[in-house]
């Protein structure tokens, strides 16, 4: 057989061309506009064809993979179909499919990025055509009535092979190749069906109507959806691992800091959370917990286009797709990167056949989500009255300092333009993204410009393949100081922001607390940075069944930070310093290279695929800062651009620094795929990484297998006569993943400078041991274990998947102390510990209305996870003590707000339980024994601490619906967790009454535990009132757009307007800013805890405005 599809096309030269002018030139040359639709261009390529002696399904298959296109069809209608033979030259798509499918009485249609074919019951030549197809006739009398029409898709494109059928008889017709139909009835108010695969079924009454002509809605394909997997992609029908994939389409709509906040409840297992407010802040994600202690990155691994990437850089308009690799044996292939999960984002591409031009843009607003209450002017005064102030705290002013530094109305705006054109040979998208995300509070922004180009060429009738990308990112952002909002807090509400000269109001002779406008405006710190990546990809198809691919990445990112306090900032003041300026930079260069081939074949019912592959990945990073003070003169931009300028240089009182490190990582990987009937499925992987962290280890390689395997059950015969599943698939798999630790060169003995000794009069500083050698390390290793269920329900109307999964982290890294001497340091790292993460994750996806009109999506997302540690010790180095305590409550308290302890949960509050207060306000406690003692008699000791609760969420659950009727469309985005508690740390340090001269939250007046008002006497302590109840549902984003498809203008397709708000509306009993608080936030040990200090969450209202040419 041979197959040979071509299209012609001009070569041009363009030599030296910068980014910016490879965007130019993409965008104007050859620029057209559709008058067409896409279905209609697609089928009206021109190719050539040369195809012999092969089988009808085979010469799909091949059409499918040379050509780019997806044929749906059920099996049967190829079976046993004779050999096909056509010789074309520069013929249509559409005539070339007409000549391989008419004759066997098979009609096909272009819908969304698919061709549907289906069966004709009496094939219909050309003659024939002209005369719509009837099966059934009805013996003709005065009551018979005729009813024709024409059925097309929702670009009015022909459908033929369309089941017409009168309800609740036998009789029925099919349409032609034309679309048309003609069907007898004996009764003008019967019912007529409409029927055909990949379509919503439409009933529609005669009521007396001679001619119907209907529209119908294409359904998704679930079964036959490709799943973008580790190096690869596969049918959805022929996944075997524990793999996610939200569509654009689904996506959280509004003005989001980065792609993460895409999925925000879309993925069970997946926790994807903005605490903060804060345009400069990015998402925090969990996928089934944590599993490590050691500080390595709890994040999971990010792919952009089959590189590894981030989630800030990619915008979000500019992404197709994402699929989440869930378990080991999914990511697996992806070695010490994979152990925290994979989020793959595909980006999208330019078909070819057609040019289109979209816009994107929108503007938006916020506001605190939920602001606390603080004591106002007048309470002030009303505590003056009563005698609990002293008198001269009242400044004659009244002041919301929370107000006082909030952007009264701030506006953020996104805007993305997008290209894309070429033709099926040569392609390409071009797209320009701009977004400005304004903070509630002044002098905070985030800007961000991102320039995107992809080309695609072909040759050698698709047998080699270039793809291009280029990516470009510059940032300027002014990130706010959190420390001004902790000022919003003590400020005295009777002082004014400004004196009546104008200058700013500070306390005289106190600088524990300061004014927060005056710091805002008297600081300039702006920061810069950009990330320019390249990446390239040739894919080589020798012979059937062969595709070597070998894709390269050159990436280049630097950053710049500066920052000037001027005279007038308190600090300055403070400290007698005449200006301090700082200025910290920093470049990285990212390199990467994967080569890999993938032999497929099918032999009868046997299907296998293998995969082999190389990937080396290096990165080499510098950073230098200098900070300096005693300025000659105020201005800013002379301080972090002339910093030699301070005095404090000459004195020898600056502070310089710099560092330079340097990673790389060494893989090989390997895959075995097996397919019998699209009935047993089975998977196998290797990967072997070898990476500069263990540099010094025995075993600087780890081994990373693993296997699954899937069952389709609806394929079995016993199940052939069932009405209830489409498709049932069972699937099982193990995996092993590795976790890559935080710091290099873990396997050597280090040296580093530290102390000074005083020699011959000088002090020098020495050089000492910083680390002992360990050749015995290895990577931290996560075994899992997943059980999984997809089924898809009731004609489509129901599909999900459910998951158990159970995983062991063993290896873990942790800090031991060892006898010095023989050691040469007294803490050695070592691979010992064990963590256990256990869990369940259900997905719920239902169609419950599929009218032409009026259609309802819904979707429900459930999970649960469970950890413990599980070890600290083996016979050869042992934790002094089965647990440790992280997290701190900062100052003024200073302690500890978590235990991790061996046999027990990570995130563990740990502190002194309180049960009560006593008339006179003071706490009482109860002992870990369940004794009450009165706060004068407790020992406030450690060994009176107790476990109070736990920061990390143990359900999660998410609910999506989404509804179109007619242009209308509405979402509305759900979500929760559940069975969790949070540190309010804003009660714990503004509730307490002993510091006189602070402002304190309206709070502080009411009772504690319904007895009285705490003693003013009592220091802010870490305590159980503080651990609140944090479980939460959300209403997260809501979505309502309206499309206009009948634009009247031959260049426009479409244009949509749309309004929609983000973090809309909360439920819970937290009576903190918002119970979303961060889970990874400083350390992942220590989640749950709202800071004082932090950035209030915020609420967003969006418009939105997008158009199609």
């Amino acid at each position: 057989m041979k197959i040979y599809l071509q299209n012609h096309f001009d070569w041009c030269k363009i030599m030296k061309i910068t980014f910016s002018q490879i965007v130019i030139i993409l965008i104007f040359t050859g620029m057209s506009y559709a008058t067409t639709s896409k279905g209609q261009a697609v089928l009206q390529q021109r190719f050539d064809v040369n195809i012999h002696s092969t089988s009808l399904g085979t010469a799909l298959k091949q059409l499918e993979k040379e050509a780019s296109l997806k044929f749906v069809y059920p099996k049967s209608l190829v079976a046993g179909e004779e050999d096909v033979a056509i010789d074309a030259k520069q013929q249509t798509l559409g005539e070339i499919l007409t000549a391989i499918l008419q004759p066997r009485g098979i009609a096909f249609a272009y819908i969304g990025d698919r061709i549907v074919l289906s069966k004709i019951n009496q094939p219909v030549n050309e003659t024939e055509q002209k005369t719509p197809q009837t099966d059934a006739t009805v013996p003709a009398d005065n009551n018979t009535k005729t009813v024709t029409g024409k059925v097309t898709d929702e670009e009015n494109m022909p459908l033929p092979g369309v089941t017409v059928k009168i309800k609740g008889t036998s009789l029925g017709t099919q349409t032609n190749i034309k679309g048309e139909y003609s069907l007898s009835t004996p009764d003008a108010g019967a019912t007529l069906i409409f029927s055909f695969i990949g379509f919503v079924q439409q009933e529609v009454l005669i009521n007396g109507q001679s001619t119907i002509n209907i529209q119908l809605k294409g359904t998704p394909s679930n079964l036959n959806e490709v799943v973008v997997i580790g190096y690869g992609s596969q049918r959805k029908s022929d996944v075997t691992s524990a793999v996610a994939t939200v569509q654009a389409k689904d996506f959280v709509s509004g003005p989001v800091t980065d792609a993460a906040a895409l999925l925000k409840g879309k993925v069970a297992g997946l926790s994807v959370s903005n605490p903060s407010g804060d345009p400069n802040a990015q998402s925090q994600i969990i996928l089934r917990g944590i599993n490590t202690i050691g500080g390595a990155n709890t994040a999971p691994l990010v792919i952009v286009d089959g590189v590894p990437g981030d989630l800030l850089t990619v915008a979000p308009e500019d992404i197709a797709e994402i699929s989440v690799l869930k378990d080991a044996s999914a990511t697996a292939i992806y070695g010490v990167n994979g152990s925290n999960g994979v989020i793959i984002i595909t980006t999208k591409h330019s078909n070819g056949g057609i040019t289109e031009i979209s816009y994107n843009g929108s503007i938006s607003t916020q506001q605190i989500s939920r602001a606390p209450k603080l004591l106002t002017a007048q309470d002030y005064r009303n505590q003056i009255a009563a005698g609990t102030r002293d008198s001269s705290y009242d400044k004659g002013s009244s002041t919301d300092w929370m107000k006082a530094i909030e952007n009264k109305f701030p506006l953020s705006e996104l805007q993305n333009l997008t290209f894309r054109g070429g033709n099926n040979q040569t392609n390409y998208l071009a797209s320009l993204d701009y977004r400005f995300l304004n903070g509630i509070f002044q002098q905070s922004n985030h800007q961000q410009i991102t320039g995107r180009v992809d080309i695609n060429h072909s040759m050698l009738d698709g047998k080699l393949k270039f793809n291009l990308g280029l990516l470009q990112t510059n940032f300027n952002d002014l990130p706010f100081n959190y420390y001004d909002y902790e000022q919003v807090f003590k400020m005295n509400p009777t002082a004014p922001v400004k004196e009546p000269n104008g200058s700013y109001y500070q306390e005289p002779n106190n600088f524990e607390y300061q004014n927060p406008v005056s710091d805002i405006y008297n600081t300039d710190q702006p920061q810069s940075s950009y990330r320019d990546k390249y990446n390239a990809t040739i894919t080589i198809l020798p012979v059937d069944g062969l595709r070597l691919v070998a894709t390269g990445s050159y990436q280049k990112s630097g950053y710049l930070n500066q920052y000037f306090a001027n005279f007038q900032n308190i600090s300055t003041i403070r400290d007698a310093q005449n200006g301090v300026a700082s200025t910290a930079s920093g470049q990285s260069i990212d390199r990467y290279l994967n080569l890999s081939a993938e032999y497929s074949k099918a032999v009868g019912d046997h299907h296998f695929a293998l995969l082999a592959g190389y990937e080396y990945q290096d990165d080499d990073t510098f950073n230098s800062s200098i900070t300096n003070h005693d300025f000659p003169t105020d201005d800013s931009s002379l301080g972090y651009n002339d910093i030699g300028l301070g005095a404090a240089q000459k004195n020898g009182l600056d502070v310089i620094g710099s560092s330079r490190y340097q990673t790389n990582l060494i893989s090989y990987f390997g895959r075995f795929t097996y397919n019998y009937k699209d009935k047993y499925l089975l998977l196998a992987s290797l990967r072997i990484d070898g990476a500069s962290q263990l540099y010094g280890a025995k075993e600087p390689y780890g081994k990373f297998p693993s296997v699954q395997a899937g069952w389709r059950i609806t394929k079995e015969d016993f199940m052939a006569d069932q009405h209830i599943f489409d498709d049932l698939k069972l699937r099982i798999g193990y995996g092993v993943t590795g976790n890559q630790p935080a710091a290099g060169f873990l396997g050597v003995g280090l040296l580093g400078y530290g102390n000074y000794i005083l020699y011959n009069g000088q002090w020098i500083q020495t050089l000492g041991p910083s680390q002992n050698a360990n050749p015995d390390l290895r990577w931290e290793q996560k075994h899992e274990t997943n059980l999984g269920l997809d089924y898809v329900m009731f004609k489509g109307l129901i599909n999900g998947t459910i998951d158990v999964y159970d995983n062991k982290t063993t290896g873990l890294l942790y800090n031991y102390q060892v006898p010095s001497p023989p050691n040469l340091y007294p803490n050695t790292e070592a691979n010992v510990g064990t963590l256990e993460n256990k869990g369940i994750e259900v997905a719920i996806n239902v169609n419950p209305i599929r009218q032409k009109d009026f259609q309802w999506t819904s979707g429900f997302t459930f999970s649960t996870n469970s950890n413990k540690l599980i070890s600290l010790s083996n016979d050869l180095y042992k934790a002094t003590v089965p647990y440790f305590v992280t997290g701190n409550t900062g100052d003024p308290i200073t302690t500890s707000t978590n235990i991790v302890q061996v046999g027990q949960p990570i995130g563990q509050f740990f502190g002194f339980k309180v049960v009560g207060v006593s008339a006179d306000g003071k706490w009482i406690y109860q002992e870990p024994n369940g004794k009450d003692v009165p706060y004068d008699q407790f020992n406030h000791a450690f060994s009176d601490k107790q476990v109070l609760g736990n920061g990390l969420p143990k359900y999660y659950a998410g609910w999506n619906n989404t509804i179109n009727y007619k242009n209308w469309d509405f979402s509305v985005t759900m979500r929760g967790a559940f069975h969790f508690q949070i540190l309010n740390s804003l009660r714990m340090n503004y509730e307490n009454t002993s510091v006189q001269n602070y402002n304190r939250l309206a709070s502080s007046q009411d009772k504690v535990f319904g007895t009285a008002v705490l003693n003013s006497n009592i220091p802010e302590e870490f305590n159980s009132y503080y651990i609140e109840n944090g479980d939460f549902w959300k209403i997260d984003n809501i979505n309502v757009g309206y499309t206009f498809k009948q634009v009247k203008s031959k260049y426009i397709r479409n244009i949509r307007v749309y309004v929609s708000t983000l973090n809309t509306f909360t439920i819970t009993g937290y009576k903190g800013t918002d119970p979303e608080v961060p889970l990874t936030g400083g350390s992942a040990l220590s989640p749950g805890v709202e800071s004082r200090d932090a950035y209030p969450s915020v609420r967003t209202f969006t418009l939105g405005f997008s158009a199609h040419f």
